[in-house]
């Protein structure tokens, strides 16, 4: 094996771990859900190549994955207050330590 073969594995290796480190490659692993220990959706390492290939349908998979695990839907920008604000401003009383009381 030529030594060229061997600084191009190690060129490609740092080059990956640079891109992930960068934020321009996501190479956690996704297909593992931390609550439920599995996902829904199979393939995890063939979703590398939407990830490459097609990002906006992976990040739509993803958002549509992490869509399906909340209690209630995720609140839009038309919703209005619920009834967070109430008819005032919003105060928090802390003791002495600066913990919240309860």
């Amino acid at each position: 094996m030529g030594w060229w073969v061997l600084v191009g594995v190690i060129g490609v290796g740092v080059l990956l771990w640079l891109a992930h480190r960068l934020g321009w490659i996501d190479l956690s692993d996704k297909s593992r859900s931390s609550s439920k220990g599995g996902s829904s959706r199979g393939g995890g390492a063939l979703l590398i190549g939407d990830e490459v290939f097609a990002p906006a349908k992976y990040e739509a998979q993803l958002e549509l994955d992490e869509r399906s695990r909340l209690p209630v839907p995720a609140p839009v920008a038309g919703d209005g207050d619920k009834g967070i604000f109430g008819d005032g401003p919003v105060r928090i009383r802390l003791d002495a330590d600066g913990n919240p009381l309860r």
